[in-house]
């Protein structure tokens, strides 16, 4: 199975995620193209969807290939360990001209997918191996009080 390593030294956080091709296949694939070269994305503590480290990719990664990614394995209300991919069409949040692409890192329970814009379903793309939540979830608690951060992000065969 195909998994990815999510990092940032500074809080501790290393764990591996195993994505979910039968589930979300689209959106799995789009992950693993992403991610042909390791990267690095901004993250920060989410304000409306609760316990969550958000990791936007920015524009200059994916700059004139946009690619709709349907809902698959949708939800309202991720789970510990949930990686949910969130896709903003174009023009739909706030007329900004790029599509939005976010990477969700749900460490804990009572999670939403609400934002500004209203419920938007995201798709759970990955899991969090069960052996690395508890690290995750007190890496994320670090993330949260620190403030803005860089996440990394690799594949691992």
């Amino acid at each position: 199975m195909n998994s990815i390593r999510i990092s940032h030294e500074a809080s501790g956080m290393d764990v591996l995620a195993v994505l979910n091709p039968d589930k979300a296949p689209a959106n799995a694939a789009f992950l693993w193209r992403y991610l042909e070269v390791p990267r690095v994305v901004p993250g920060i503590h989410a304000m409306w969807t609760g316990p969550e480290i958000s990791c936007p990719i920015p524009t200059a990664h994916f700059a004139g290939a946009e690619a709709a990614l349907p809902p698959e394995n949708a939800t309202l209300h991720p789970q510990p360990g949930d990686i949910v991919l969130a896709y903003v069409p174009a023009k739909m949040w706030g007329g900004n001209p790029d599509p939005v692409f976010d990477i969700g890192l749900f460490y804990g329970p009572g999670a939403r997918m609400l934002f500004p814009i209203g419920w938007l379903a995201g798709s759970v793309v990955a899991q969090v191996r069960p052996q690395d939540r508890a690290n995750l979830a007190e890496a994320c608690g670090r993330i949260r009080r620190a403030g803005a951060c860089e996440i990394s992000y690799e594949r691992v065969a």
